[in-house]
Parts: structure tokens; sequence; C-alpha cells
């Protein structure tokens, strides 16, 4: 197997309601795609919202499932001041703050929120671990 994510699937309560979260709250690229589902071009990868039971079903699992999934999606920026403008647009686009941009541990800065569906995403600035061209080269 080559080292790589091709797509990133998250099962969601309500398709409609993640589109509008990910494409109007954060500015995801939408492709075209039928109306129970969604997929998002993102550099390198894809994001795919589907309806929680409906990727269950199709994984053969149970949809029930509740606290901490045991992982965090991260996106990293150029700049502290970056983390803490995408933490906000988030909550904006009504998202909950988890915990707020800060200095860590291990030299950065980062911070937490979920998604409407519960979906941790860390938003991090690592001054000596830059993946991605930044905003304004993309």
């Amino acid at each position: 197997m080559k080292p790589r994510i091709s797509m990133i699937t998250l099962g969601v309560r309500d398709v409609a309601a993640s589109v509008k979260f990910y494409e109007e709250g954060l500015g995801f690229p939408r492709m075209e795609s039928p109306p129970d589902v969604a997929f998002f071009t993102l550099n390198g990868t894809w994001l795919g919202l589907y309806g929680r039971e409906d990727l269950a079903e199709d994984a053969t699992v149970s949809p029930e499932g509740s606290g901490f999934a045991g992982f965090a999606l991260a996106h990293n920026v150029a700049s502290e001041e970056e983390v803490d403008t995408i933490l906000s647009q988030a909550v904006a686009a009504g998202a909950t703050l988890v915990k707020p941009g800060q200095k860590v541990f291990w030299g950065g800065y980062s911070g937490y929120f979920k998604d409407p569906d519960g979906y941790l995403w860390e938003v991090a600035h690592n001054p000596l671990f830059w993946v991605g061209p930044r905003d304004d080269e993309a």
C-alpha cells in the first residue's frame, strides 16, 4: 500500500447542513455530486460527506458511536494569527470551540474546534513544519 490518504469521508447526520458548514462557512470548494453525498477538493486529497447511517451500512458496521472518536483532522497554517482567524471563522459558521489558539508543548501554536457533527479539527502553526502553500500562494 502506498503511503497516502486519497479521501476522508465523514458520516454526518444532515448532509445539507454539513455542506453549508464546509462550503459556505469554511469556504471549501465543492465538486459536482449527487444530492445525498458531497465532495470537496482539498490540496492533495478530497473530503467526502455522506449520511452517517448510509456510510455505516456501506461499511457493514453499526452507526452508533459517541464521545472521542480517537482521531482529529488537522489544518496547518502559516502563522499564529491565521490559527485564530480560522478558529473564529469556524465558530461563526457553526462549529464549537474546544480549545482556543495557544502556545503548545511542541513549540507551535494551535487550537481545536468541533464541526456540527462533532468531528474534531486542530488548526495549527508549527514554525518548524510547514505543509502546503500559503493561502496567498495557492
